[in-house]
């Protein structure tokens, strides 16, 4: 009883100089820093891969000094340094800030770029994982956003320095995405539903007939209506095939023949 009361007391004389102010404050060692301290501070600790306390400096900047070419400039280190964390939501939401609140920014452009590169880097995380997981159950979602991203950068700022590396980008999302179908394709032919696999080929070779998987994709096709019995969009599929792809694999080695499709970038 006497251990729990010398407690008590003494919690209540350490309250009791916490209100005096005898016990000592936390320091802000920014306080009274200019905005230039501020963003090379911030600079710093961002180029020392210190992000979350480049992005303190950078808010404690856009704080500070709202306005002016250093908030604006801090608002877009802060979606940076989110991206180089890993940190996709928080960085597409400082993105989509950044270009709500400054759509005429002379680099707007950049955020475009960033926003299509976060929604890359986490379809490229997909991606490495893929040959362990049964292809209906993949989500497209991430490859379809980074294409959609990259996307509104090209069709908004053709011009844009960026533009050329968001359209190679594009393209090897196009053949992320007709790799998709042709791997859900495969996966119902190989169970014997073959008009899901036909309709699911077809509906690549369809929207992304400039892709490598059509190729895969046609001779699905082909099976598919040998399996079927019908035998006249046989024929037809096998001189598509046969046109487009002279030296196809597939009917050499069938559904083995399939490509590492993931390694083309």
């Amino acid at each position: 009883m006497q251990k729990k009361l010398s407690v008590v007391a003494a919690t209540v004389v350490l309250l009791g100089l916490s209100g005096c102010g005898l016990l000592p404050e936390k320091v802000d060692e920014t306080k009274g820093w200019s905005a230039s301290k501020l963003y090379s501070e911030a600079m710093e600790e961002l180029e020392g891969q210190h992000y979350e306390r480049a992005v303190q400096l950078f808010e404690k900047l856009e704080s500070s000094y709202p306005f002016g070419t250093y908030a604006q400039q801090a608002q877009m280190e802060i979606a940076y340094a989110y991206y180089k964390s890993q940190d996709q939501a928080q960085a597409l939401a400082a993105v989509e800030r950044f270009i709500k609140l400054h759509p005429n920014h002379a680099n707007v452009d950049y955020m475009y770029y960033l926003r299509g590169l976060i929604n890359f880097n986490d379809q490229i995380g997909f991606l490495n994982f893929i040959y362990e997981q049964d292809p209906t159950e993949r989500d497209p979602k991430a490859t379809r956003e980074a294409f959609t991203a990259f996307k509104a950068l090209v069709d908004k700022f053709p011009n844009s320095k960026y533009t050329p590396d968001a359209i190679e980008r594009m393209k090897y999302l196009i053949n992320a995405m007709a790799s998709y179908e042709v791997h859900v394709a495969r996966y119902y032919y190989r169970r014997g539903a073959y008009l899901a696999a036909i309709n699911r080929a077809m509906g690549a070779v369809n929207d992304y007939r400039d892709s490598p998987a059509i190729e895969e994709a046609l001779y699905i096709m082909y099976r598919g209506y040998d399996k079927m019995g019908m035998t006249v969009l046989r024929d037809d599929t096998l001189r598509v095939l046969k046109l487009n792809f002279p030296k196809t694999a597939f009917l050499d080695e069938g559904v083995k023949a399939e490509r590492h499709w993931w390694k083309i970038w």
